[in-house]
């Protein structure tokens, strides 16, 4: 067949940019938070990334190889999948837990619906609800030589004081690549300068979570807001895979619409439930309901339904 009746698999994205590329700018742009994890919890940070990502790739190229298929492991989507995954880990977790959930990413949420652009879910969020349910107490064990204590947001939900600065720092217990505010933000405002994301989706997720904080929670103290801001992996999932180009809206409105959604998720999840995270279940559930908000936000052309002009 003639390559040009080919036609690739969505998103169909107009952009000088190649897929290549884009993956190649999220590495970059999540190398401040990774590092900053590194130093914050030690080598065995960095010995749970290098498991995670090497597992993700090396689970895509098998599959590839084995369904006689073209090696996409050149694209970095596996990588970028494995370096997230990671940083949603916490850094005391065995080293299996990383290559069950690089496994379940690649080849459960990602391969097997057809590959990069068929999945319905960001396939790094998708593993680290997976490993919760499945592994509670290991993924919800932050204990470590630096930190003993439970981690911010959960010290805030039983009504106990944070230190600010600290989490904005990211000297805090947590997962790998959640901790650091600041190295969350320099690298979404490299993502932003090279026109890889847009303010839609993460602006409007920042914006309405915090409104329904406020609304919900009862809180008008900044402080509790900005803790909440500062943890938990909001700038984590906001700038980083609730932008995922495959698993979020196309149309613009309904971008807006799925950060509106996003951020009131997050804030019952954190206000009402037993848990002091809601980030990852909330982008899943974002991912499920995409179709429903495209369908509703989707232009309608001239001419269609009777309207002639």
């Amino acid at each position: 067949m003639s390559d040009l009746m080919k036609v690739s698999s969505n998103p169909h994205i107009r952009s000088r940019i190649s897929t290549r590329g884009i993956m190649l700018a999220v590495i970059l742009a999540l190398l401040p938070a990774t590092g900053f994890g590194i130093y914050n919890f030690g080598m065995r940070a960095l010995v749970i990334i290098l498991i995670t990502v090497t597992t993700t790739v090396a689970t895509e190229f098998i599959f590839v190889k084995l369904m006689k298929k073209p090696v996409t492991t050149g694209d970095y989507s596996a990588a970028v999948t494995g370096l997230l995954l990671a940083l949603n880990l916490p850094p005391t977790v065995p080293w299996w837990i990383p290559v069950v959930g690089g496994i379940f990413a690649i080849l459960i949420v990602k391969m097997l619906f057809g590959g990069l652009g068929q999945n319905f879910m960001n396939p790094a969020l998708a593993a680290r609800c997976f490993l919760m349910i499945a592994y509670t107490p290991i993924m919800t064990d932050f204990a470590i030589d630096s930190y003993t204590g439970a981690t911010p947001l959960a010290l805030l939900k039983e009504g106990q004081s944070v230190e600010l600065i600290e989490m904005v720092i990211g000297r805090t217990s947590g997962t790998i690549g959640e901790t650091s505010m600041i190295a969350l933000v320099v690298g979404a405002c490299l993502l932003i300068l090279l026109g890889v994301i847009d303010l839609r989706v993460p602006g409007s997720y920042i914006v309405s979570f915090v409104v329904f904080l406020v609304l919900f929670s009862g809180q008008r103290d900044m402080t509790f807001v900005a803790a909440n801001l500062a943890g938990g992996g909001l700038m984590l999932g906001a700038f980083f895979m609730a932008t995922d180009y495959v698993t979020r809206p196309v149309t613009v409105r309904g971008q807006y619409l799925y950060g509106l959604l996003l951020g009131f998720l997050t804030a019952i999840f954190r206000v009402f439930g037993p848990s002091a995270e809601g980030v990852s279940y909330a982008i899943i559930i974002g991912n499920l309901l995409v179709p429903l908000i495209e369908k509703i936000t989707l232009p309608q052309p001239f001419g269609a339904g009777g309207k002639k002009g």
